[in-house]
């Protein structure tokens, strides 16, 4: 690392919190908003997929996806995420996180308008487009995950560069939120509008043909929010942190500085021609230093190895557990009436109660989580939150496990509700926000995208697990007891004990990942102590604004 190199970053880690700062979570927290809304609409809207396409004549209970329908439908976006994650991750480190970042958010508009395009002579057909788009829509959004994490760890001072990634991941708690808020308005809408019998009354009319609509408008209003920050995403200028360190120019880092952070970098006497000469030389010795410490060499596992391990195999197993939420939401939404039989209702009015449960549990249990995650990760650490989490999670899943049958029994809902809800609150407030937020701090410059990305697919891959895996092993061992279309599984109060293990052993990879607070990233990653020996010559850092906090 050149001299010029060195200061420049010192300058980024000691500036004062700025409007920037929190312009940039913003434009990167919207990232996020869509991502969220988009992964998790489509969970409200496969109820009426399947009253719409898969109605069976003469049958007691509505239409329903079959088990490989929905699965497909539900978890092609996981598998898009999980690729996007990888492939956008690296190309972040090899293009530049600015170049990269306008092209994930356009993906992410153009496909969620297709998938609300989805259209077919068969209910197969209309099912194979929707796919189709909803991969590409993953995509997209896996692109987001290290991009935003990355360019937020970059732009942030080191005092409070936890708090500005967790705002940036928060997003995803008003993401879900408003997934749910435009589900109940646009079925009040239409059920007010188009006004329709109960199936038990009339199953052919309890699905009015306009109800082919709702599902379309709810996905492509998910193109809206990343239409409106694209452009803003397009004028970001290239973090300080890649163009010095990777690009190897520190003029153009410090210029760039200079207009976003509103810090002025003056050259000291001598020190343009010191840096011009290092840059020269960095050029060379950039290119031996990366095919000496690349993402396979041995220096790499040597420094990071371990670091890489835990962060991806505590995401894995968080995700694990945190998207087997499926197992006991229809428990919880049943026990307490906010969901009655499906053959009760109409097609819109089941749409409309599916969509206010989810709405409530993202309220209480899902949002409050992740700002109690950025209002104390830089005071308590990464570490802590992370292990508290994981260890809370274990002991209300065993809660939940131990005594499943107590909690199934008429009177007890209401401690199995606040079990769930904690369980919920201590995913958000720990792992569920630690794994997003270390990737993006503790890894060299030139891999950090890369890295995160690896680490956010790993946790993808968790996330199919959890969704689908657990989805059959929850079934229970009567085959009589099962879901429709699905075989007997190890039931639920099983389930439970596995999910608790998978936090268990988080807790116990937690250990591999270092405590990052108070730290630059270049202390993290190594790289202060490769530049150390060239700070030289350097830079006078005059600050011109008052800080706004």
């Amino acid at each position: 690392m050149a001299a010029g190199d060195l200061q420049v970053l010192t300058a980024l880690d000691t500036a004062k919190t700025q409007w920037y700062h929190f312009t940039a979570i913003v434009i990167a927290g919207m990232g996020f908003f869509t991502d969220a809304y988009d992964l998790f609409c489509i969970s409200l809207v496969t109820k009426l997929l399947g009253r719409i396409y898969y109605r069976v004549d003469g049958s007691a209970a509505p239409g329903t996806l079959p088990p490989h329908v929905s699965a497909a439908v539900n978890g092609v976006a996981f598998v898009g995420t999980l690729s996007g994650q990888l492939f956008f991750g690296w190309l972040g480190d090899k293009l530049g996180r600015k170049k990269v970042y306008g092209m994930t958010l356009m993906l992410m508009v153009l496909c969620s308008v297709a998938s609300g395009l989805s259209f077919g002579h068969t209910p197969g057909s209309v099912m194979a487009t929707l796919c189709f788009f909803r991969f590409w829509l993953g995509f997209g959004i896996g692109g987001d995950y290290p991009l935003s994490a990355t360019i937020m760890s970059e732009y942030a001072n080191k005092k409070t560069r936890g708090a500005f990634i967790a705002a940036v991941f928060a997003m995803q708690g008003f993401g879900i939120m408003a997934g749910g808020l435009v589900a109940i308005v646009v079925s009040a809408a239409f059920k007010a509008r188009f006004p329709a019998p109960a199936y038990a009354v009339d199953p052919a009319g309890s699905t009015p043909p306009q109800a082919d609509f709702v599902w379309r408008i709810i996905l492509m209003l998910g193109a809206m929010p990343a239409a409106l920050t694209y452009y803003w995403r397009t004028k970001m200028p290239e973090t300080a942190r890649y163009t010095a360190l990777v690009a190897k120019n520190a003029k153009q880092a410090a210029a760039d500085m200079s207009k976003v952070l509103q810090v002025e970098i003056i050259s000291s006497s001598g020190a343009c021609a010191a840096a011009a000469a290092e840059e020269e030389e960095a050029d060379i010795n950039n290119q031996q230093l990366q095919a000496a410490f690349g993402l396979f060499s041995r220096e790499f596992l040597r420094r990071h190895g371990l670091h890489l391990l835990g962060t991806s195999s505590t995401w894995f197993l968080l995700d694990i557990a945190f998207y087997s939420q499926n197992l006991f939401q229809k428990d919880i939404f049943s026990a307490v009436g906010w969901i009655p039989k499906a053959a009760s209702m109409s097609a819109l009015e089941e749409l409309f109660s599916i969509a206010r449960a989810q709405s409530l549990i993202a309220l209480c249990g899902t949002v409050p989580g992740y700002w109690f995650t950025v209002a104390l990760i830089d005071v308590v650490g990464r570490f802590a939150i992370q292990v508290t989490g994981f260890l809370m999670m274990t002991v209300f899943m065993l809660g939940l496990a131990v005594p499943y049958h107590h909690w199934t029994t008429p009177g007890n809902h209401v401690g199995f509700i606040v079990m769930y809800g904690l369980t919920f609150f201590f995913a958000n407030f720990g792992p569920n926000a630690t794994t997003f937020i270390v990737p993006a701090e503790i890894f060299p410059a030139r891999l950090r995208s890369t890295c995160h990305g690896i680490s956010a697919a790993s946790g993808k891959l968790g996330a199919i697990v959890g969704s689908f895996g657990f989805l059959y092993l929850a079934q229970s061992r009567d085959p009589g007891k099962t879901d429709h279309g699905y075989p007997a599984g190890i039931g639920v109060r099983d389930s439970l004990f596995l999910l608790a293990g998978c936090n268990l052993l988080g807790l116990l990879f937690t250990f591999l990942v270092p405590e990052s607070k108070g730290k630059s990233l270049e202390e993290m990653s190594g790289e202060k102590d490769d530049g150390a020996a060239a700070a030289g010559a350097g830079y006078i850092v005059n600050h011109r604004t008052v800080p706004v906090v």
